[in-house]
């Protein structure tokens, strides 16, 4: 073996420990982000709002008197507008819930932790996707499990970015780390493939641009789908409450935290259009792609067929936000509908179904 080959297995080998060594650290913030969650229950709020609800009482305008308690021993009434419920499905003016931590000192505590090794987990990851890159010096998305190890670094550091822009996205948190275990967890065990060269069909500086573009996209509409998901369970809770409903234990401990229904809508839309523009190049930049690896630019390959399908089924998501009668749960339907399209295309297509790009294999 010459030192270039031995270079190189030492590489790939140094790309498999960090990526195992990444899953113990999501592990770890798995487990704070569920100490958020369980000590955020323990909130002073529900507490609070309890013990108000026995000391207050409506007038005829509708507006709620509350009694608290002043310096002194004293009490002062003070109005608490009742919330209004707009007309149009989806926009009901209530305020956000309290977040994971649900105010607590604790559980903001472990909330802080869980972010923290989730960066440490992400710059782990990172590396390991770089040496795997350098081990079979080329672009480390050539097959499935690079493709996976990638594509859950980039959902990660697309949440930790919206972080440092102050997003309210903490809620997120644990789902998102959930997901990632069981990406890495596939990619490790089943998907796992060698350090590789590649066909010459591959080898192609439109492998950066348009797999690069692809696995933006799919981390972006997982965003995306996770708020439309979230969107769906905070809006029937916030409908039950409306119709004078009393939601169960879990939907008043976990739901109640959540963003408010129209504020985790009006996210999921604008992460879905943002990236939407992009989407549309990755599929430009695989025709181009094609037409130089196969001499033609479209061949109607399982691949491509998904790829136009996950786009039409975005842009009939984005239509029916814009037509006033497919707002709301309809249109976050039509959402969870393009992502599991994407999803199809990622995983189905590649395993299931034979076409030009099975030659990577899994």
């Amino acid at each position: 073996m010459n030192l270039a080959a031995a270079t190189n297995e030492n590489l790939a080998h140094t790309s498999n420990v960090l990526i195992y060594s990444s899953m113990a650290v999501y592990t770890l913030a798995f487990f704070a982000h569920i100490a958020e969650w369980v000590f955020g229950s323990r909130s002073k709020v529900g507490r609070t709002a309890a013990a108000l609800t026995g000391a207050e009482g409506a007038d005829a305008s509708g507006s709620v008197k509350v009694q608290v308690a002043q310096k002194g021993g004293g009490t002062a009434v003070l109005d608490r507008p009742k919330i209004v419920t707009r007309a149009a499905a989806g926009t009901r003016d209530v305020p956000d819930g309290p977040g994971a931590a649900g105010g607590t000192f604790k559980g903001d505590l472990y909330g802080r932790m869980a972010v923290s090794m989730t960066v440490l987990a992400f710059l782990v990851e990172a590396g390991g996707v770089i040496t795997r890159a350098m081990s079979v010096q080329r672009a480390p998305w050539g097959n499935m499990y690079e493709f996976s190890i990638t594509f859950s670094t980039v959902a990660v550091g697309a949440y930790l970015i919206l972080l440092a822009l102050k997003k309210n996205v903490r809620w997120m948190g644990l789902l998102l780390v959930t997901t990632v275990l069981l990406d890495l967890g596939i990619a490790t065990t089943v998907l796992y493939t060698s350090s590789d060269q590649l066909v010459p069909a591959l080898h192609s500086y439109w492998l950066w641009i348009h797999v690069s573009t692809a696995i933006i996209c799919g981390a972006v509409f997982y965003i995306g789908a996770a708020g439309t998901l979230m969107y769906l369970f905070r809006d029937s809770y916030e409908n039950k409450l409306a119709n004078g409903g009393q939601p169960g234990s879990f939907a008043q401990s976990v739901l109640s935290r959540l963003p408010a229904a129209a504020t985790l809508d009006k996210f999921s839309y604008r992460i879905n259009a943002a990236v939407f523009p992009l989407w549309t190049f990755t599929i430009i930049a695989g025709a181009i792609w094609a037409g130089d690896a196969w001499g033609r630019y479209w061949g109607w390959d399982p691949k491509e067929v998904w790829s136009f399908i996950t786009w039409v089924a975005y842009a009939c998501y984005l239509h029916a936000r814009a037509t006033a009668g497919w707002k709301g749960r309809k249109a976050a339907y039509l959402a969870l509908i393009a992502f599991g399209c994407w999803l199809f295309n990622y995983y189905g297509v590649n395993i299931f179904v034979t076409g030009k790009h099975s030659y990577a294999g899994v």
